[in-house]
């Protein structure tokens, strides 16, 4: 039954982690194709051809942190959160170019959902994938950490960068936000994907 649980979990951890790494490139790649070029940002693609990829994926992503459960009561409490944010960046879409009524308002719940989903996962990177019961952790355990913190720093620094991108003059046509969500949804996957320990994974299991 504990094989069970265990292996349970690590499939959780890896679809998740590979909806995180899959999600900005088929937007982007399936973009430039069906669309004919780049949008503004990752939630950008609500308003594309390929909205239902990103609403599909997004709320897989919060069944999966619905369904997840980790070592204690603050891993479970912030994968609910993680999980209600992203069922809300899919719902709440991002304000588009040309808004009317109520759009504005939507977009800023968006911003909201997508500062929370971000900042749930950063917490999972940087605090809580990274504790350990073991008081001498195996190296692989020590690489796994270099990773979770590496994957934590992209995101909030991602976030960081996008809000500043706008005071530091970084022109849109450069697509700042797309690249930078892109930057913190893949180390999103990333980390996740070791957690699921198709990365690094111990030897002896």
């Amino acid at each position: 039954m504990r094989d069970t649980l265990t292996h349970s979990y690590l499939f959780l951890r890896r679809a998740i982690g590979v909806i995180g790494l899959a999600l900005p490139l088929v937007l982007i790649v399936g973009g430039v194709v069906v669309d004919g070029g780049l949008l503004s940002s990752i939630s950008g693609y609500y308003h594309g051809s390929l909205r239902d990829v990103w609403v599909g994926s997004m709320c897989a992503v919060g069944v999966f942190l619905l369904s997840y459960r980790g070592y204690g009561r603050v891993d479970d409490l912030v994968s609910n959160v993680a999980a209600v944010a992203a069922v809300g960046v899919a719902l709440f879409p991002t304000t588009p170019s040309d808004p009317v009524g109520s759009d504005r308002f939507v977009g800023v719940a968006h911003l909201v959902f997508a500062g929370v989903f971000f900042l749930a996962l950063a917490c999972f990177c940087l605090v809580l994938f990274r504790k350990s019961d073991d008081p001498a952790p195996s190296r692989r355990k020590l690489a796994r950490n270099r990773v979770y913190l590496t994957c934590g720093l992209v995101i909030v620094g991602s976030l960081l960068l996008i809000v500043l991108s706008g005071p530091l003059g970084i022109p849109g046509s450069l697509h700042p936000a797309l690249w930078l969500e892109t930057a913190a949804i893949f180390a999103f996957g990333l980390a996740w994907l070791t957690k699921g320990e198709a990365i690094l994974a111990d030897l002896d299991r």
